[in-house]
């Protein structure tokens, strides 16, 4: 019989040693919910569902791509109705519990989540620029941080709600409300704001006492698979929370058309909010649908244009303009138009367009190619209806890394010389473009403003204070923010008018969408 000499004993030791390492950390990527694929010479990251409090994969996956080089870089399970189903029996079997807690006991919960969320502040924004895009200073100053806020807000407001009653003492009576969560919360979320919109609907659904399966988009999913890896930290139960990616015709679709989830809470497209109605109509189905906007900025000649240009600047490029707040339609009074155009383009051209990871840039690249196609469209459109293309896209030249050549960068664009029936002023582009054009009174700006079917929100410049609140309450605007942009009361209803949406989203309003109202009659 042959014997091992002690030189080969040890390497079969050690080689048996690196195999079982090998195996533990794959283990743990797995308990992570994290795989290593192969493309070429590159490990990609995959991602995995999270249900029932446990990292499950997917038999297929789709490729996703990082904006700034055009390159795949994660792989994003391809899921169906057979994950959903699953989800629907993780949240059903949660929901008896939770339900039950207090809202104190809730609120815990949602405090410790949005600490762990705090303490991974930079390693989330690391992950959102790359992944949607968005410059890292935005995604540390605004993406994170609002996340970390909606659970914090939420865990506070939902302490504060009160009931109704009234009595009716003639006939003995005493006439009450309560509210109880509904079930199981369906949640879709988009892709310009992935964490901060996801949280937006999950905080007020699971304060309210609802389990959730949630969808976000399937180009925007690894900063809601990273929150998945704090949730049994903070104290949620299994089945609570249940994150299910993939695509809208897939499983959004299973999600919608699921007999035994009652509630729908959507943000995105006017096209899938009609397939969403169209798919709950048979069940009754709770909807809340934030749609999109054609937002317009309104500026009197008695403007300070010193604060407007530069705030007007950023409402219409801020995140690649892809924000459905975003300005696209600029009206400028016309005995201040040439001034306002020459100052507004010159400002436009400082805004720095980069590589995500620089802190400097102003601007970083658009969603996916097909998207940045989409945008270049309407700038052609634009120029063959005899509009004037004052900078931007075809006039400035763009410079960037070798490395980010392929990626989906443009520069921000200014479009002048248009008339009011152009798509590119009645379409929502969701990206750096947007028009200015001149008006003359303000019985005409505010039919134009409004002769859209979009009415999400908008801003008035003036110094007149009597003209702001004539011109703000004739727009039909969910929200019309005045010499100002972007400053948010969480308490406060937000949402659109006609094509923009239904329903509102906030303290109140959220807590109502998320609960059932009953009345209650006691007689003595």
């Amino acid at each position: 019989m042959r014997t091992l000499g002690l030189e080969a004993r040890v390497g079969l030791t050690q080689g048996r040693e690196r195999s079982n390492e090998n195996r533990r950390r794959q283990l743990r990527r797995r308990k992570a919910g994290v795989a290593f694929t192969m493309a070429g010479t590159k490990a990609l990251l995959t991602l995995e569902n999270f249900i029932n409090g446990k990292f499950v994969p997917c038999n297929s996956c789709l490729d996703s791509y990082d904006p700034s080089t055009g390159e795949v870089y994660c792989r994003v399970p391809n899921s169906g109705k057979e994950e959903i189903e699953a989800a629907v029996e993780a949240a059903r079997a949660a929901f008896p519990s939770w339900s039950a807690r207090s809202p104190q006991e809730r609120s815990q919960v949602l405090h410790r989540l949005a600490d762990l969320l705090e303490q991974s502040l930079e390693e989330l924004a690391q992950a959102e620029s790359r992944d949607q895009g968005k410059t890292i200073t935005l995604a540390r100053t605004m993406d994170i941080p609002r996340s970390v806020q909606n659970f914090r807000f939420f865990a506070s407001s939902i302490l504060h709600h009160t009931s109704e009653c009234t009595h009716m003492d003639h006939l003995g009576c005493l006439h009450y409300t309560v509210r109880a969560p509904v079930g199981i919360a369906g949640l879709i979320s988009p892709w310009n704001l992935p964490l901060y919109l996801l949280t937006w609907k999950v905080a007020p659904a699971i304060a309210a006492g609802n389990t959730v399966i949630a969808k976000p988009s399937e180009l925007t999913s690894v900063t809601a698979w990273m929150m998945c890896k704090l949730l049994e930290k903070a104290g949620v139960p299994p089945g609570v929370v249940n994150i299910v990616f993939g695509t809208g015709p897939r499983v959004g679709e299973a999600l919608v058309s699921h007999p035994e989830v009652p509630l729908i809470s959507f943000t995105g497209s006017q096209p899938t909010a009609e397939r969403i109605t169209q798919l709950s109509a048979p069940h009754c189905k709770k909807l809340s649908l934030e749609l999109g906007g054609k937002n317009p900025a309104i500026i009197f000649e008695d403007a300070n244009l010193e604060e407007c240009i530069p705030t007007t600047v950023r409402s219409s490029f801020a995140n690649q303009g892809e924000i459905c707040l975003c300005t696209s339609r600029i009206f400028v009074q016309k005995s201040i138009y040439s001034e306002f155009l020459e100052k507004f383009v010159q400002a436009t051209r400082m805004w720095k367009v980069g590589i995500p990871s620089d802190p400097s840039a102003s601007m970083g690249a658009l969603i996916s190619k097909a998207h940045l196609e989409k945008v270049r469209s309407y700038i052609k459109r634009a120029r063959s209806e005899g509009a004037r293309i004052l900078c931007g896209e075809g006039v400035d030249t763009l410079s960037l890394p070798s490395r980010n050549r392929a990626g989906y960068f443009m520069l921000p664009t200014v479009i002048t010389d248009i008339k009011d029936e152009s798509c590119c002023m009645k379409e929502e582009i969701f990206g750096p473009v947007t028009c200015v054009v001149p008006f003359e009174s303000e019985e005409e700006v505010i039919q134009r403003a409004n002769s859209v079917k979009y009415g999400l929100a908008a801003t008035v410049w003036s110094s007149n204070v009597g003209r702001i609140h004539r011109v703000a309450k004739k727009l039909r605007s969910g929200l019309v923010w005045t010499n100002c942009w972007l400053i948010r009361e969480l308490n406060l209803p937000f949402g659109g008018m006609k094509s923009s949406g239904v329903g509102r989203e906030g303290a109140k309003d959220s807590y109502e969408f998320f609960t059932e109202v009953k009345t209650i009659t006691i007689k003595h």
